[in-house]
């Protein structure tokens, strides 16, 4: 597996699994954590400008690029993001941090928000992209979300339907399923070293369930927690800063930035030019958005 530039790479026991994690720079912490069907190596573009200000941390979560793929169990635990965001925060325990910033773009950021929400005096700040709530998202479901968000019902079907299809041809799958939610519709803004750990992971089957897993809890336990915390009055207290794209998923809920109003106390959004792969598309879009916001006092 690649590393970013100016980054080591370490496998971390962070109780109940050990993860892969590259590590740069010093000052302020900030955990950086990744979506489908990706890893760590989404980052290589912005990693190394964020490491000139801060302590950076990009874990792959459970499942992922080369950290532990445990098996799903019957009952969708495993890969639900209260269970994920444990893991971020053995990692924090076993880094001796007692805080951190969190930034995190798709299933990454889902782990982000529960991080937050379930364990609100480890997180200081808040980065969120390209996602809208998962209970608000599948409250938006409607045809067109249906057609263009289509994984989420098919990985979430039972084990080993969607396993099975994505093994026949795993890495024509991910090369489709990431073109196909760009701007561009192309592989283009992938760097080829990330593109490359996409592809080698997809080759895993363990790791190609580990992702139906994800999407499994996603549309199971992770939806009855947040409806659970709704229901409850949980709210964010980390100020929240969220980017999306003009082009991506969270645009076609129609007002992405009200939603995350009714999670958080503190809010600020913004929108960019790109797709759903914002960090890839236009790492300039959010370095400009989340420099400043992790910078502040």
């Amino acid at each position: 597996m690649p590393e970013i530039a100016g980054f080591t790479r370490d496998r971390v026991d962070c109780g109940e699994v050990v993860l892969s994690v590259q590590t740069a720079g010093r000052g302020p912490a900030l955990i950086c954590l990744h979506g489908y069907p990706q890893n760590g190596m989404c980052w290589a573009q912005v990693a190394p400008v964020l490491a000139q200000q801060f302590r950076v941390i990009i874990p792959d979560l459970r499942g992922y690029g080369q950290s532990d793929a445990p098996a799903d169990d019957a009952g969708h635990e495993a890969y639900s993001k209260r269970r994920m965001a444990l893991d971020i925060v053995g990692l924090m325990d076993a880094l001796g941090l007692e805080t951190a910033m969190v930034l995190g773009h798709d299933r990454g950021a889902r782990v982000a928000y529960r991080l937050a929400l379930d364990h609100p005096a480890r997180v200081t700040r808040l980065g969120i992209i390209e996602i809208a709530p998962t209970a608000d998202y599948w409250a938006a479901w409607g045809a067109e979300m249906a057609m263009a968000a289509y994984h989420w019902t098919f990985l979430a079907q039972p084990a080993p339907l969607p396993e099975r299809m994505i093994n026949a041809d795993p890495i024509g799958y991910i090369d489709w399923t990431l073109a196909s939610w760009t701007l561009s519709k192309s592989l283009a803004d992938f760097p080829a070293a990330a593109l490359d750990s996409y592809r080698a992971q997809a080759c895993d089957p363990a790791r190609i369930h580990a992702m139906c897993a994800d999407y499994r809890a996603g549309a199971t336990t992770d939806r009855r927690h947040d409806e659970e915390d709704r229901a409850a009055g949980h709210r964010i207290t980390a100020p929240l800063h969220f980017l999306y794209g003009h082009h991506g998923f969270p645009a076609r809920t129609g007002d992405p930035a009200g939603l995350w109003c009714n999670w958080a106390h503190q809010v600020t959004a913004g929108a960019c030019d790109s797709g759903h792969f914002v960090i890839e598309e236009n790492p300039d879009a959010v370095l400009a958005a989340f420099v400043p916001f992790f910078s502040a006092p």
